[in-house]
């Protein structure tokens, strides 16, 4: 068998094995969803089969010698040298190389966006304290301005107070 094909069906094989199939399913909402869903797994799960039988096994070796008897060696001899001479082709991977840059390029933009977002994150974070900080130290003068209030003239005063907090 084929280097390559052995190394496709390898790779089909974990890829089926890291599926997180009824992790998708609950996700699924209508009934129809759910059916072609699980159309998609059986499909899936029996052209994954297929491969690790199929290309997963190492071809039987001949028995030229058995041949040899039975047919003769002049003509044997010519199917052997005929099937060692044939060479199947290795895969050559032409795409990888061209995207591989622009993949990594954007591997680097995430990177940068995320430090971004975690430094946004902080700053809207601190800002959100300073906030509530803000909102206690208004909640503490009303109640203090209640409290004058009630108890004495610095009526005005409070009223002051009161209305750089409301605002």
């Amino acid at each position: 068998m084929s280097g390559v094909v052995k190394k496709v069906a390898d790779a089909t094989f974990k890829a089926g094995k890291s599926i997180d199939w009824d992790g998708m399913a609950k996700l699924i909402v209508s009934d129809e969803a759910r059916k072609e869903f699980a159309n998609l797994r059986r499909a899936f799960t029996e052209v994954n089969s297929q491969l690790e039988t199929k290309f997963s096994q190492e071809p039987e070796p001949i028995d030229w010698e058995y041949y040899r008897k039975g047919i003769g060696t002049k003509l044997v001899d010519m199917y052997k040298e005929a099937y060692e001479s044939v060479e199947i082709p290795k895969y050559v991977d032409t795409v990888t190389p061209k995207y591989k840059p622009k993949f990594d390029e954007l591997l680097v933009e995430l990177k940068e966006a995320e430090q971004q977002s975690l430094k946004e994150s902080e700053r809207l974070e601190k800002e959100i304290a300073d906030v509530q900080e803000l909102k206690v130290t208004c909640t503490f003068f009303r109640v203090s301005m209640k409290l004058l209030q009630s108890s004495s003239s610095f009526f005005l005063f409070i009223n002051v107070i009161s209305y750089s907090c409301a605002a």
